[in-house]
C-alpha cells in the first residue's frame, strides 16, 4: 500500500479480508507420506496423500507418488466435503498398507 500518494485507495490488494486469510484456507489439512522400500528389488517409492483446499475453497485430495528422490506423479481429486476425501484417503492408504507401503509421518494441522 503506497501510503504516501494522493490517491490511496482504501481498497488495497494488502487489506486483510477473510478471502485472503492463510489461516482458514489451511484449516483443514491432513497429510499422510507411505514408502516402500526394498534394497534387494532396487524399489524405494513413497505415496504421499494430503487433503487441503484449494484458492477457489474446494476440498480436494491431492495424491502424488513415484520413486523417492523425484518428483513423481500427481492426481487432484475435487469433493463437496471433506468427509468424502477422507475416506478416500483412508481407503487408499489401506491398500497401500496391504502392499507393503509403510507410514513415515502424519501431520495434521487443526
Amino acid at each position: 500500500m503506497n501510503r504516501l500518494a494522493a490517491t490511496d485507495s482504501k481498497l488495497s490488494l494488502d487489506a486483510e479480508s477473510p478471502a485472503r486469510n492463510a489461516v482458514s484456507m489451511t484449516q483443514h489439512c491432513s497429510s499422510l507420506y507411505l514408502q516402500r522400500i526394498d534394497p534387494s528389488r532396487n524399489m524405494a517409492r513413497y505415496y504421499a496423500l494430503s487433503i487441503e483446499r484449494n484458492l477457489f475453497g474446494e476440498i480436494c485430495l491431492i495424491r502424488a507418488w513415484g520413486r523417492v528422490g523425484t518428483h513423481g506423479k500427481e492426481l487432484n481429486h475435487h469433493f463437496p466435503s471433506e468427509a468424502e476425501a477422507a475416506a478416500l484417503l483412508r481407503a487408499i492408504a489401506r491398500q497401500k498398507n496391504a502392499k507393503g507401503y509403510v507410514a513415515k509421518a502424519t501431520v495434521q494441522n487443526r
